[in-house]
C-alpha cells in the first residue's frame, strides 16, 4: 500500500539543480494583492487536492493570501487558457501534463499554445502508471503477457479515461513499441475502466498507481509493470516494464506549477524558488504522498525538459495515430 510505502521508505524527492532566483528584494512591491492559482478541475479533484497542499505556505512567505480558483472544463484547458491570458502579474496556475504540452495538438480550437504562452515554474508531483490486467488473465509475468497480447491480436481490448489522456496515448505509444494491437475503449473515468476489467470487458490499461496498488492488493487486478526507468516508493513492489521484460516506456503523470509568460522573469523566479522549496519539505512531501504522487520541487529549467520530452514523445503518436480531441 502507499501509506505503507512511505513509512517504509519515507518521500522520496525527484528535484534538479539550482538556478539563479530573484528574493524579494529584486521584486519591490510585489506581491502587492492575493496571489490566485487556478486549477482546471472540480474541487476534491487530484490537482485540486494539489494545489491546496501546495498553496497555504507562500502565504506564510509572501505575506498576501493565496487563493485557489477551480475553472473547470476541456481537461483543465480552461484554466489554463486563463492563465496564459492573465496579466496582472499575480495569476499562476497548477496544471497536469497535456495542458503543458499537447492540449493544441490535440484540439486546434484550444485558445493557448502551451510552449509559448506558459512558462514552466516547478514540477510538483509525479506519478508512474502501472500496466495491468485483470487477476483472471493470462498474462502472470511480462513474458506470458507479450505472447497472450500477441495472440490475441486485436481481439484484446484496453480502457482509458478518455481520448487524448495518458492512460490512452501511453497505450498507443506502448502498442507502437511492442506490435501489440489492442483496441482502445474509451470510458467516463478510471473506476469505470477498472470496472470494466473486473467484469472482463476489457483486457488491460494503464492506471494511476494508488487505484492499481489497491486492486491489486484486494486481488482483483494483476500489475505487470510501471512506465517509469526506476522502481516507485509509490509501488515499490511493482517492476518497471523493463525489469518484467518489455519494451521501455518512460511516461509519468505529473502536476506542475506554471505561470503566464508575461510574468516578469524575476518574480517568476522567485515563485520557482519558492514553490520548488515547499514541495521539498518533509510536511508538503507526506501530503502529495499520500495523494498518490512523489513529490518533485524542481527548477523552471527542468520542467521546461520535461515539458518538450513529453511533447515530443506523444506529439508523434498523436501525429502517426491522427488522435483528435473534440
Amino acid at each position: 500500500m502507499i501509506a505503507a510505502a512511505a513509512a517504509g521508505l519515507g518521500i522520496s524527492t525527484v528535484a534538479s539543480g539550482a538556478e539563479p532566483v530573484a528574493d524579494a528584494a529584486s521584486t519591490p512591491g510585489w506581491p502587492s494583492r492575493p496571489l490566485r492559482i487556478l486549477v482546471g478541475f472540480g474541487p476534491g479533484s487530484t490537482p485540486d487536492l494539489v494545489a491546496r497542499i501546495v498553496a497555504e505556505p507562500p502565504a506564510r512567505s509572501l505575506g498576501q493570501p493565496v487563493v485557489v480558483e477551480n475553472h473547470a472544463g476541456a481537461s483543465g484547458n480552461i484554466a489554463a487558457a486563463l492563465v496564459a491570458k492573465a496579466a496582472d502579474q499575480h495569476t499562476i496556475g497548477m496544471l497536469i501534463n497535456g495542458n503543458m504540452t499537447i492540449a493544441k495538438m490535440l484540439n486546434p480550437a484550444t485558445a493557448y499554445e502551451p510552449q509559448k504562452d506558459l512558462q514552466p515554474l516547478s514540477l510538483v508531483c509525479v506519478a508512474p502508471m502501472v500496466l495491468a490486467v485483470p487477476a483472471t488473465s493470462a498474462a502472470t509475468s511480462g513474458a506470458s503477457f507479450l505472447a497472450a497480447a500477441k495472440a490475441a491480436g486485436n481481439r484484446w481490448s484496453y480502457g482509458s479515461p478518455g481520448v487524448g489522456t495518458l492512460g490512452h496515448l501511453g497505450m498507443e505509444v506502448f502498442k507502437a513499441r511492442t506490435g501489440l494491437a489492442p483496441v482502445h475503449v474509451p470510458y467516463p473515468g478510471n473506476p469505470q475502466v477498472i470496472t470494466g476489467m473486473v467484469g472482463g470487458q476489457i483486457d488491460l490499461a494503464l492506471l494511476p498507481p494508488g487505484l492499481a496498488q489497491t486492486q491489486v492488493d484486494s486481488g482483483k487486478l494483476r500489475a505487470i509493470g510501471i512506465t517509469a526507468g526506476q522502481r516507485s516508493p509509490l509501488v515499490p513492489d511493482m517492476p518497471t516494464l523493463v525489469e518484467a521484460g518489455l519494451p521501455a516506456l518512460s511516461l509519468e503523470i505529473w502536476t506542475a506549477a506554471a505561470a503566464p509568460s508575461s510574468l516578469p522573469a524575476p518574480i517568476a523566479q522567485r515563485l520557482s524558488r519558492l514553490i520548488a522549496e515547499i514541495v521539498r519539505t518533509p510536511d508538503v512531501g507526506q501530503k502529495l504522498f499520500r495523494q498518490g504522487y512523489q513529490a518533485a520541487g524542481s527548477t523552471a529549467a527542468a520542467l521546461g525538459q520535461r515539458v518538450q520530452a513529453d511533447t515530443a514523445l506523444l506529439g508523434e503518436i498523436i501525429r502517426t495515430q491522427h488522435i483528435v480531441q473534440e
